[in-house]
């Protein structure tokens, strides 16, 4: 096995990066992904030399035999997360641990090699060393790091590759609800299915979300925002985002299984609520039961949550000759307000989740 504390990342300076004119005109407008700043990382992986040739070069097209593997069978995984601009000019990143371990999580199921966590941590400073001054400091503003991987051998066999790329990547975000936090619409899709029992729905690949295309665009001729995916009449999650119930008598409910990925930004929200008082259950809830729930009252709030948008109240369930309007209570804004206070500085970070990217 390589040692990867010896690894030392090189650097190539980007000759053709933006001025700070053009850089301050993005990111006065970034929106979300249309943009992205002048560098990346890319690291190295093979079956003999392990993890290697660790480098931060121009952002720009990635050369790829036609024959490489991931364009036959898909054998990618990526993550999401983010960098934040303090008061004091510093920069944050949060829970990046988490992240590198579901990279890891997803690197098992989708046989690819384990990034090392030092690596991934590493990646996020060295690419903030280059490119700090894209991290924007307006108000709900973020740099938002896409670390993936994929399989790069070419070869038409089906089997894992040999030969595997890492590469990182960063994108200026707007505040994601423009105007303020707004409830959404969710569609329940009953013919479409996000993943199953022994599938990749616990792993981050890119598959799951090809896959939901088709059920998001369904929800979208039915004006709504989003889908909501089931598993043997349970709830699962939608397209990109964890669910999450409220109860009447204050425990918070959501939905576990096999094939529900493991969200981040859930998490921590159930950590904060469990530090309110609040009894965390994470279960199979039906269905039935969440359509019930809200007639009856024992559900007084519905919520998304996951790393672009933060939290998400739910307003509408529609569904094949139903609408089910849902209840909107004053939790869902109070966490989301609380987490995003830590994240960028302005609370206290009492679980330590912060790590300091650059001063």
């Amino acid at each position: 096995m390589t040692d990867t504390s010896t690894l030392e990342f090189q650097v190539t300076r980007n000759l053709a990066a933006k001025t700070d004119a053009q850089r301050d005109e993005i990111l006065a407008n970034p929106g979300f992904g249309q943009y992205f700043t002048d560098h990346m990382v890319d690291v190295c992986w093979s079956e003999n030399g392990g993890w290697h040739r660790p480098r931060v070069q121009p952002y720009g097209p990635i050369s790829l035999d036609p024959a490489a593997s991931v364009l036959h069978y898909g054998q990618e995984i990526f993550e999401g997360i983010k960098a934040y601009r303090h008061a004091d000019g510093s920069v944050h990143t949060f829970r990046p641990l988490e992240n590198a371990h579901r990279l890891q999580r997803s690197a098992r199921r989708m046989a690819l090699p384990e990034l090392p966590e030092e690596i991934f941590v590493q990646s996020l400073r060295e690419l903030i060393a280059q490119d700090v001054a894209w991290v924007p400091s307006g108000a709900d503003q973020s740099l938002y790091f896409r670390p993936f991987m994929f399989a790069k051998e070419a070869f038409l066999g089906v089997r894992p590759a040999k030969k595997v790329a890492y590469y990182l990547i960063a994108s200026p975000a707007g505040a994601y609800f423009a105007g303020g936090v707004k409830p959404v619409s969710i569609w329940l899709s009953e013919d479409y299915a996000r993943a199953g029992k022994g599938g990749t729905g616990a792993a981050k690949t890119g598959g799951n979300y090809a896959s939901s295309l088709i059920a998001q665009a369904e929800a979208a001729e039915h004006g709504c925002d989003q889908v909501v995916f089931l598993r043997d009449g349970n709830v699962e999650e939608l397209g990109g985002m964890n669910v999450v119930f409220v109860m009447k008598d204050g425990t918070i409910v959501t939905p576990e299984s096999d094939s529900i990925l493991q969200g981040i930004t859930r998490d921590s929200i159930l950590q904060l609520a469990a530090d309110r008082g609040h009894t965390v259950e994470r279960r199979a809830i039906s269905l039935q039961e969440w359509r019930d729930g809200v007639a009856n009252g024992d559900i007084v709030e519905v919520f998304a949550c996951g790393t672009a948008a933060v939290l998400s109240p739910i307003g509408v369930l529609k569904g094949e000759g139903f609408e089910d309007v849902q209840p909107l209570g004053e939790l869902a804004a109070s966490l989301r307000q609380e987490l995003t206070d830590i994240q960028y500085g302005r609370a206290e970070d009492k679980h330590n989740w912060l790590v300091r990217l650059s001063d």
